[in-house]
């Protein structure tokens, strides 16, 4: 429990906390432009990064909110455990094609890493924004483990439509 909690705070910190502050220096950055005729040469470039942040560790949010797009028409026809089974097939196959992307995220981090490319306006290293790929999927992971495993544990009765919080 304490590692889901921990989890669930990350992704709302790292969200809130990146909407937040892009919000801020793009709002900055448009005072600066217009009022003072001297724009930063850093903000865009900035934002762009926590922009990337927040979409890879918010698609890790949204499969713990269950808001990610998804087909229901063949789920709902099914009942029992041939629900459940179709239901473990999506999730396995999900969980397969993140652990993929998280694999050679990491790769690509680690290059970037041994290259020691930089950003070219704030000179950050590029592996700071290329990390938000391992990051994000890597907690999507953990998630669609934790929704395996709810599959598993739930009871489908053969005349009832129990959904798996979210469905198909």
């Amino acid at each position: 429990m304490a590692l889901k909690k921990h989890l669930n705070n990350f992704e709302e910190y790292i969200c809130v906390f990146g909407m937040a502050t892009m919000t801020v220096v793009v709002f900055l950055q448009v005072i600066m432009r217009y009022v003072f005729s001297n724009s930063l040469a850093w903000s865009e470039e900035f934002a762009r990064y926590v922009f990337i942040w927040i979409s890879w560790v918010g698609a890790s949010y949204a499969v713990r909110e269950n808001s990610h797009f998804r087909f229901r028409m063949l789920a709902d026809k099914l009942k029992g455990n041939a629900r459940k089974y179709l239901e473990l097939f999506v999730l396995l196959a999900w969980f397969t094609f993140c652990f993929f992307l998280a694999w050679y995220g990491t790769r690509l981090v680690l290059f970037l890493i041994a290259r020691g490319q930089v950003s070219a306006a704030m000179e950050i290293p590029m592996a700071l924004p290329y990390a938000a790929i391992p990051v994000g999927v890597g907690c999507m992971c953990i998630r669609l483990v934790a929704e395996m495993w709810k599959v598993i544990k739930k009871e489908y009765k053969s005349g009832g439509s129990a959904a798996v919080d979210g469905g198909l």
